[in-house]
């Protein structure tokens, strides 16, 4: 790796892949990236801590055991390049994120990068080369825990970082730009990260899939379609104090009562539409206390789709219903936005790519749509996009009991290694080979 980055520590990177399968190997290496953790019983990295930088070093140690070379970027993702077969052929993009959410489990975002360079290895190791370079990323932003951002290093290859961005800070006053100065990069830089579409054939990323279809369906991998739209919003609901005691029912304006109503319509409307999910995560009332009628409720809403259109009539009928509450129950609502992130559709070729591999492994290619958010909606906006769902046990995730088994990690990895060496690249981008033909 170049200098702009911690040294490798030499004890680092011992699990070989040479000494077992594929699946074990990389579940070992899982268990050995575990260690770099800000707890003692659990598992927490966060982006631009002590245990990111140790992560770091150990992915960097793998890298270029694979036979690629490595860089840290300005946004302090991880770049393990692995060269093609002929000089200014375009890249594919792999890889995930290495950061994690507070007590979390080892394979989320980890697994997309540890199968990255197990599959690189396999091609270094029997001396292929391909049509298109590899670079495997190990972002490290991902989760958006520590920040009031997210995705800043996959956002920085799209170049769609936020001027303001750099300028936000941790609860403990630290701003972003000055994090990633501590983590010894340059913060200046991170607006020169943008790729040239041309040059960049697509980005497909192995992930576990943190739900239960694949497990319902008894398969060890998927073909994730899309990664669903997300809007956040924060609803406030104004009712009128009173004695608990003396305040009849019917005269009430309870904005507790009418905020529960709320979350029900809002539970009834994703019921009604299986394309829909919704979630009310956080609900308070200030100033409550056991004997006086709440006066004021706030409750988060977390509302999820493949489809933004059928997202956006969703949240057009919730706000109908609120108002409807709200005027029958005497109390005032209102509703802000605190976050909007577009459906991603996933490439058409990438798909047909890894559900040719699924069929050549004798599998049924499944395919199913990701809830959950990933890199990929940043890298959306610069290529195009695909992933390979693993199958997680009882879809559970964000959680020390986060659990895969070393026999699907080992199909996951191999269908990274068969893709990779039939994939065409004229499959994806076939006017950017043109433009770099030039």
């Amino acid at each position: 790796m170049q200098h702009d980055r911690p040294p490798i520590d030499p004890s680092l990177g011992q699990t070989s892949l040479g000494q077992m399968s594929l699946g074990t190997a990389v579940m070992a290496r899982l268990d050995d990236l575990a260690r770099f953790s800000a707890d003692a019983d659990g598992l927490t990295r966060l982006y631009l801590t002590p245990a990111h930088a140790g992560a770091a070093r150990q992915v960097a140690a793998w890298m270029e055991e694979a036979g690629m070379s490595t860089r840290l970027d300005a946004a302090a993702t991880v770049v393990g390049r692995y060269e093609a077969a002929t000089p200014s052929a375009p890249t594919l993009l792999l890889g995930s994120h290495i950061d994690t959410v507070r007590h979390a489990g080892r394979y989320d975002g980890n697994l997309g990068v540890v199968t990255a360079i197990a599959a690189v290895k396999v091609l270094h190791e029997a001396g292929e080369r391909l049509p298109f370079a590899v670079e495997v990323l190990a972002f490290g932003d991902e989760e958006g825990v520590r920040f009031p951002v997210t995705l800043t290093g996959s956002r920085a290859l799209a170049g769609l970082v936020r001027p303001d961005a750099l300028a936000c800070c941790d609860r403990d006053g630290v701003s972003l730009a000055q994090a990633l100065r501590d983590f010894g990069c340059d913060p200046d830089g991170v607006s020169g990260l943008a790729r040239d579409p041309a040059a960049v054939l697509g980005y497909l990323e192995v992930h576990i899939e943190q739900g239960p279809v694949l497990e319902e369906a008894e398969l060890p991998v998927g073909i994730v379609t899309a990664i669903a739209g997300a809007s956040r919003l924060v609803v406030t609901v104004e009712g009128r104090a009173g004695h608990a005691g003396t305040v009849p029912m019917g005269l009430r304006h309870d904005a507790l009562a009418a905020a529960a109503e709320m979350v029900l319509a809002i539970e009834a409307e994703a019921k009604a539409n299986p394309d829909l999910v919704a979630t009310v995560g956080q609900i308070e009332v200030p100033r409550g206390a056991v004997n006086v009628i709440p006066a004021l409720t706030r409750f988060s809403l977390d509302l999820r789709s493949p489809s933004d259109a059928v997202r956006h009539a969703a949240l057009a009928h919730l706000h109908a219903a609120f108002d409807a509450i709200a005027e029958r129950r005497g109390v005032r609502v209102s509703a802000q936005g605190s976050y909007d992130e577009p459906a991603v559709a996933c490439a058409p070729g990438l798909m047909d790519a890894v559900a040719d591999g699924i069929s050549r492994l004798g599998l049924r290619p499944l395919s199913l749509a990701s809830g959950a958010g990933h890199d990929g909606l940043a890298l959306a906006g610069l290529c195009p996009i695909g992933m390979i769902f693993v199958r997680c046990a009882g879809g559970l995730s964000h959680s020390p009991a986060e659990s895969v088994t070393a026999a699907d990690v080992d199909v996951a990895t191999r269908l990274l290694v068969d893709v990779l060496r039939h994939l065409r690249p004229e499959s994806l981008r076939p006017e950017s080979l043109a433009r770099l033909s030039l």
